[in-house]
């Protein structure tokens, strides 16, 4: 071996030294070989001691000082001998630069005193490129991996750029000279982009991606060569993390340099349409995130892959619809030029068949909105989809569409421009959102409350804001919002009423009587008025017991529920009695009870302040002295004028409190003095309601005489409108003068009650309502002048006609001559007579017969065809009108005839279409009225077969309307009744509430009906039949207890039963029996399943239609020609079906969809509004199931 030299000054480094010594000579060679330059030759004695200081004693030393001065000066050493450093031994030069990169990790403490000499370390390694040498090795890529690994492992915060830097200049080239980058080596930095290293080590991130940018177009062919491996080829090496993230690191190497995956990113398309579900899932994901993020531009250069992704959208997975649909919020926020195709894929997947897809949908499109209303406000699609969810099956869905919907109002209400598209919105919005209340479920009656109060009339707002946006509200809603809104109040009232009588049991000692009453209450509001009703017993019950415990808990519900507490005391008192419940949270179902309960009880949005406020408003507007609420609300002041003072009726019956203060009512009263014939009826309407609360004698005594004063002048020489609500006001104000007052109107009525007098409908009008209020004052005076002044002096008399009569079959009545018009007034007069009576049943058989008698001669009582067509018209409909009310009362109402009953049904078939529609409308009015006792017998319903024959189609889908309306309150009264105690009184009302029994009715209305004159006539028969799948469809297809067996007994019940009106005649009694065969007909065709099982109720048959049969009699002929007779379709096997279904295959079948769902349609997802909207009437020729078929 050479004899080792030493620079000058240094002296020999032996093994046999003591490390200290060792230390100081090491530094001294160290500074030394610090100084020298690079060889060029001059330094060739140095080489022994080069391959001295790499000897495995220094190596492996125990000092680390040792250690870091040996790999400073051998560092050097292949400084200055560079580019032929002295170690030829390939085995030496591993064990050297792994030596090194063990030195480097004392770079990992920038705080290290050693620290300096470290930094050295890595500088002098950078600046010649020394790793270059490991080219050479074979196991180059081992060596390189440990550099990269340690240098990833140590980088931290506290390094600063310049030692980053250095760490790049010493990685760099070992890439970039590379002749290859090996799938271990890639490992070792694209594992630092994704998780949990991109968490865990942020620094080792940021060097891994400032690496990869700068080494990038090396890097590309192999980032390439690896993906194409795992995504196309579906290779992977389970000890390399990187194959198991493949989509992150697609991701994160986006985020850092998306040059090198050019050709990477068009491979996923392949994985979108996978066969397997995991690898389409991870791929949406992935694209999802990178389409949609901020300022990406992939979209544009990946068209065919943005389509391969849109295609996802409709994949076979809900998971993957779901994922799909989540990032639409990001696409819709950042990326406007993508609107158009995310808002084309979100209409079909707003009809999804999974309810998480659909309400995903709506989540979407209002996150948006709360991020960037302009996006959803440009858009109605994205508003449409979000209104047709209101009426999505599901509620979940529901809430979150309406609830969106109403912050996008409230936003519009706050804000001072908005865009054209939202101010198109906000005119449907309010209505949809109040059209809610027409839902049958109590989740959605609660939620439009609760919207109702803060965003449609923000309870949070200053009083005379408040009371403007509602003004705006209710002056720009349509009619069925506008009863929502009413019927809502109305609940309200109920629900306050009876908590309010719960509350007070409470303050009562605790006797068995007053605990049985508080569990009868506690039942009634838990089932009654929330949902969940067994879970809300018991937390109301838990709420009782904390109310006697904590008096201020009761003081604070009582305070709730006064009737005079101000908005801003109740939802004070509200929050207060809250915070004594636990936490907010939805775990805690008590509190989210009693919450539920006082958001229906709390009156948070009118007050006698706000309310005076209001009806400065309306008087503004009626006096036409402030256009600016009628500029706020968008329509002409004489809109205004009227919707104000029908909002303020509708207030006067829900808050009457807040009215009875004397400013309110001076400002009211002081309205009644206008010369607007308009104003008073409402008025008057709301000074009624008023004083059904507290007679306004009591109330207001100051402003008493000058209401009497007025109401007498329009009771006597009003229009009939004031005339009729000014008796209404009178007799509930004055309970105490009710004689002398109307006494002394009567004694006006005589002089005004004559034909010669202008004021003569005004005075029919009056007289018709004293008879009503006060049947008992003055009977036989009432009795004298009904009959004398009304049917000798009015409706027997001979008139009508004339030049000024019209020409048409109708025109509006107030085109009618003058004299016709008091003739339908005097009608009316008759019937509110009668229903004041209530008993006197001889005096009702007359009227019934005189009524008839209008009814049998279209209107022309005296027959002398002096009468024109329109006031016919108007006279026959005014006497069915009068019947119908009449017949609304038990007693007096009971004694119409069976004749009697088929001529008034045939309104329901007058040539005239307005006769049709108007009697429609009463008929309607009468069955919906008070279920069971307020309302016109069951009988009646039968009715509305007749309007299976309406030509017209706007009014047959009126009629049929309001049938399913009626038949949907009596199936919900009989729910109501059989939930209670008394099961046994509530299944003998049955045969008088239950819909399913308006087949005994219409059976004989059609047997009756004039246009069916022969029971073989088949085109007749036919029209008929039409008639009964009208009445039949809404019982049969829309009722959970269908039962076929009731039904056929029914039928053959009735057919055993003769005609009772014409017992003898066969032609009457074959009609009846021939509908009785077309009724079983439709029902066998229609029942889809044919149990016998036990009805609630025993078919009854009513004996003034039908009479009975001798015991034994038994009709078992067929009354139908052979083309109408039912024959069962014979049903096919199940082979038979099978091969059908294989004939016809799937349209479309093909690989390439084999990933895509099935389209659902819009029907299977929405419910119908009972009542506003309703489904398209099915037709009676073809039975479902053939209809399927065919399609």
């Amino acid at each position: 071996m050479a004899e080792i030299v030493y620079p000058q000054g240094c002296r020999p480094i032996t093994d046999d030294l003591g490390p200290d010594e060792l230390v100081r000579r090491l530094k001294a060679l160290a500074h030394t070989l610090q100084g020298l330059g690079q060889d060029e030759g001059m330094y060739q004695q140095y080489i022994p001691l080069a391959l001295h200081l790499a000897d495995e004693f220094f190596l492996t030393h125990p000092s680390r000082d040792v250690q870091l001065l040996i790999a400073c000066c051998i560092a050097d050493v292949l400084r200055v001998y560079a580019p032929e450093a002295p170690y030829k031994d390939q085995e030496q030069v591993k064990t050297i630069f792994l030596f090194l990169i063990n030195q480097l990790q004392g770079l990992r403490d920038p705080k290290d005193p050693a620290f300096k000499r470290y930094f050295y370390l890595l500088e002098n390694l950078a600046y010649v490129k020394s790793f270059n040498m490991c080219f050479e090795l074979e196991d180059c890529q081992e060596i390189f991996c440990a550099l990269f690994s340690l240098m990833f492992k140590i980088v931290n915060t506290e390094h600063s750029s310049k030692v980053k830097s250095f760490m790049l200049d010493v990685l760099c080239p070992l890439i970039t000279e590379s002749d290859v980058v090996s799938n271990e080596l890639l490992n070792v930095i694209l594992v630092n982009l994704v998780e949990p290293n991109k968490r865990e080590h942020k620094h080792a991130y940021s060097l891994a991606k400032e690496l990869i940018v700068k080494t990038s177009e090396t890097l590309e062919p192999y980032i390439q060569a690896f993906f194409n491996h795992v995504l196309i080829l579906g290779k992977e090496e389970k000890n390399l993390l990187i194959f198991s993230k493949v989509y992150e690191l697609i991701y994160e190497l986006n985020q850092c340099c998306p040059s090198v995956l050019l050709s990477v990113l068009p491979q996923l398309e392949c994985k979108l349409k996978s066969a397997h579900f995991q690898e389409r899932l991870s791929a949406v994901a992935l694209l999802a995130r990178m389409f949609s993020e901020p300022g990406s531009t992939l979209a544009q250069q990946y068209p065919a892959l943005w389509r391969a992704f849109l295609g996802r959208f409709n994949d076979i997975s809900v998971q993957i619809r779901i994922k799909c649909v989540q990032y639409c919020m990001h696409f819709l926020v950042h990326h406007p030029d993508l609107r158009k195709d995310i808002t084309e894929t979100l209409k079909m997947r707003q009809h999804d068949a999974h309810e998480q897809v659909r309400y995903e949908v709506v989540m979407a499109i209002i996150a948006t909105a709360q991020r960037d209303f302009q996006a959803v406000a440009e858009s109605e699609d994205l508003l449409h989809f979000v209104r047709e969810r209101t009426l999505d099956k599901k509620f979940k869905i529901r809430k979150e569409a309406m609830s969106g919907l109403a912050m996008i109002y409230k936003k519009f209400l706050t804000e001072e421009s908005v865009p054209p598209a939202t101010e198109k919105a906000v005119q449907w919005i309010k209505d949809k959102i109040l059209h809610g209340y027409y839902m049958t479920a109590l989740e959605d009656r609660l939620l439009v409350e609760r919207l109702l109060n803060t965003s449609l009339v923000p309870y949070t707002l200053p009083p005379p804001v408040r009371m403007k946006k509602l003004y705006y509200l209710m002056s720009n809603v349509d009619d069925n919002a506008t009863k929502a809104f009413i019927e809502l109040q109305k609940h309200q009232l109920a629900v306050r009423r009876t908590v309010a009588e719960w509350i007070e049991l409470h303050r009562k000692p605790a006797t068995p009587a007053v605990q049985k009453e508080m569990i009868a209450k506690v039942l009634h509001i838990s089932s009654k008025f929330l949902p969940e009703s067994v879970k809300a017993q018991e937390f109301l019950n838990k709420f009782s017991s904390h109310m006697n415990a904590a008096p201020e808990l009761l003081q604070g519900m009582e305070t709730i529920l006064n009737p005079n507490v101000s908005c801003e005391v109740c939802v004070r008192t509200t929050s207060n009695v809250l915070k004594k419940l636990g936490q907010p949270v939805m775990t805690n179902l008590y509190y989210n009870t009693v919450k539920m309960l006082l958001e229906r009880v709390s009156s948070v949005m009118v007050d006698h302040e706000s309310l005076l406020i209001l009806v400065g408003y309306v008087e503004g507007a009626v006096r036409g002295v402030d256009p600016s609420i009628a500029e706020e609300c968008g329509i002409d002041v004489s809109r205004a004028a009227e919707r104000g003072l029908k909002l303020l009726v509708m207030l006067s019956f829900v808050f009457p409190a807040h009215f009875l203060h004397e400013d309110v009512l001076h400002r009211l009263t002081s309205l009644l003095e206008l010369d607007d014939e308009a104003v008073a009826p409402h008025v008057l309407a709301a000074l009624t309601f008023l004083g059904k609360y507290r007679p306004l004698s009591e109330a207001c005594p100051a402003l008493f005489p000058k209401l009497i004063t007025l109401c007498k002048a329009y009771a006597e020489v009003g229009t009939p409108k004031q005339a009729k609500n000014a008796v209404r006001c009178l007799f509930v104000n004055v309970p105490e003068q009710r004689s002398q007052i109307f006494t002394e109107i009567l004694d006006t009525l005589k002089s005004t009650l004559s034909p010669h007098s202008e004021h003569y409908r005004t005075a029919i009008v009056t007289l018709g309502h004293i008879a009503h209020n006060l049947p008992d004052n003055f009977p036989v005076h009432i009795k004298n002048i009904v009959s004398r002044k009304i049917v000798k002096e009015l409706l027997v008399r001979e008139g009508g006609g004339g030049p000024n009569a019209p020409d048409n079959d109708w025109c509006p009545e107030e085109e009618l001559p003058e004299e016709t018009r008091c003739k339908l007034e005097g009608l009316k007069c008759m019937a509110r007579w009668l229903l004041g009576l209530k008993k006197d049943e001889l005096s009702a058989q007359k009227t019934f017969r005189m009524l008839n008698a209008f009814i049998v001669h279209k209107g022309d009582l005296l027959q002398q065809k002096q009468v024109s067509k329109a006031e016919m018209a108007h006279l026959r409909l005014a006497a069915g009108a009068a019947m119908l009310k009449i017949c609304e009362q038990k007693g007096v109402g009971d004694q119409f005839t069976a004749d009697q009953f088929y001529n008034l049904s045939h309104l329901m078939v007058d040539e005239v279409p307005q006769v049709r529609e108007g009697f429609a409308a009463k008929l309607h009015k009468g069955l919906s009225k008070g279920i069971p006792n307020k309302c016109l017998p069951l009988d009646f319903m039968g009715m509305y077969a007749l309007a299976g024959r309406e030509p017209d189609r706007r009014i047959r889908g009126i009629i049929r309307q309001y049938m399913l309306a009626d038949v949907v309150r009596r199936r919900e009264y009989v729910r109501n009744i059989t939930i209670g105690t008394k099961v046994e009184r509530a299944v003998s009302q049955l045969p008088h509430i239950l819909p399913d029994y308006m087949m005994v009715f219409a059976v004989p209305v059609l047997a009756h009906d004039p246009g069916f004159t022969a029971y073989d006539n088949v085109a007749q028969l036919k029209v008929i039949k039409q008639c009964l799948w009208f009445v039949l469809e809404p019982l049969i297809t829309r009722n959970d207890f269908y039962c076929y067996g009731f039904y056929k007994s029914l039928v053959e019940r009735m057919k055993n039963h003769k005609d009772a009106l014409n017992e003898t005649d066969d032609s009457f009694n074959y009609k009846l029996w021939a509908t009785c065969d077309l009724a079983m007909s439709v029902i066998w065709a229609r029942s889809t399943s044919f149990e016998l099982r036990d009805f609630p109720s025993d078919a009854r048959i009513p004996t003034m239609y039908f009479a009975p049969q001798p015991d034994f009699f038994i009709n078992t002929r067929v009354f139908l020609p052979p083309e109408l007779q039912f024959q069962p379709k014979r049903q096919p096997s199940a082979p038979e079906v099978a091969a059908r279904a294989r004939k016809r295959g799937r349209p479309g079948d093909s690989l390439d969809n084999a990933n895509d769902v099935e389209p659902s349609e819009a029907s299977d997802t929405q419910i119908i509004l009972p009542g506003i909207e309703q489904p398209p009437e099915t037709e009676l020729e073809e039975p479902q199931a053939k209809r399927v078929i065919n399609d």
